[in-house]
């Protein structure tokens, strides 16, 4: 269990130089301090099935692997949703393409008026069974939301596997042929960028420059926007901090480049995350950890209200530091200013 993981590594000591911080900095985590302000965003983690084992995952997906979310647990999130002020329906996975009722969740998402947008790690789109789906996506015009961990090949198959950086360029190109990062298209392509070790992202913009930069010079590649997320001591990457001894001082740069302005913006304040079981969490994070929502009656999607949950307080932990330090950290990049 991920959690098991989480309370040995608390247990353990490494987080007790920061105990003062983190009282300083929240007045004490799980203490009530965090609370909603809105539900735009319903973000669907569809399962932990993956082709790829990324060392940075903080879902520890890959091809072995076996949740994924039932055709029932979609219908009632989409309920949900429409109950709801949801404006955004965002999925992901492992990879979300891989769930056997992808395409029809994508549709109910579509149909239910609000705007769509799916995580992807790309080279998925190569693999026979899941090579219509750009097309597919560029029909309905769906947002799509691209990790690539790097424009070096290098770095990129360092985290994901040897071979995945070509993939990822080779389905990239597809997209832009179908007009994804184009002028003019309503076809939004952005990429998701994660540091490729126990160190934190520089500035989102200056990411994003190089990014264009390179990709465009090397391989004509465009894009949208870029976001720059750091790597959450959660899932594998917990493991991998643990493993390499890099624990207590990754967790060091976290608590050192704390930011009290990206707190007031954390992505949890306006979204719900929903696991594969229909569970409701704050965030995809907490739904790792097996962290739930703090809500008064059932914390399942089926009969969650958006008014029980707008009055919930907010369950934190030290993974949290990953959100607030910098420019602040979410789906989306960079939230805060620094």
């Amino acid at each position: 269990m991920e959690n098991g993981i989480y309370n040995a590594v608390l247990e353990n000591g490494d987080y007790k130089p920061f105990e003062k911080s983190l009282t300083e900095s929240f007045g004490g985590f799980n203490q009530g301090v965090i609370k909603p302000l809105s539900i735009t965003t319903l973000q669907v983690n569809l399962g932990a099935l993956c082709n790829l084992s990324c060392g940075h995952c903080h879902v520890s997906a890959g091809p072995g692997r076996s949740e994924t979310m039932a055709l029932e647990t979609m219908k009632d999130c989409v309920g949900f949703a429409a109950r709801s002020r949801v404006k955004d329906i965002d999925i992901t996975g492992g990879a979300p393409e891989m769930n056997p009722c992808y395409r029809e969740f994508l549709d109910m998402c579509r149909d239910s008026g609000r705007n769509v947008k799916t995580r992807t790690n790309l080279a998925v789109l190569l693999r026979d069974g899941f090579r219509d789906i750009p097309r597919f996506w560029a029909e309905r015009k769906v947002e799509v939301v691209a990790s690539l961990p790097h424009y070096i090949e290098s770095q990129t198959d360092r985290m994901r596997g040897k071979g995945v950086f070509k993939a990822s360029i080779e389905a990239l190109k597809v997209l832009n042929s179908l007009g994804y990062g184009q002028d003019n298209t309503g076809l939004t392509l952005n990429l998701v960028y994660n540091p490729c070790g126990a160190f934190l992202s520089p500035t989102q913009k200056d990411v994003e420059n190089d990014f264009r930069i390179a990709l465009g010079r090397e391989y004509s590649i465009r894009f949208n926007n870029l976001f720059a997320i750091t790597n959450m001591p959660v899932g594998r990457f917990l493991s991998f901090l643990e493993k390499s001894g890099n624990l207590s001082d990754y967790m060091g740069r976290l608590v050192s480049s704390f930011n009290p302005s990206a707190v007031a913006s954390v992505m949890c304040r306006n979204m719900v995350s929903i696991g594969w079981d229909g569970i409701v969490y704050d965030c995809d994070f907490n739904r790792t950890l097996g962290l739930r929502c703090s809500v008064e009656g059932s914390s399942d999607i089926k009969e969650a209200s958006s008014e029980s949950l707008l009055k919930r307080s907010i369950v934190t932990g030290v993974h949290c530091y990953g959100c607030t330090s910098g420019a602040g950290s979410s789906c989306a990049g960079a939230h805060a200013v620094s």
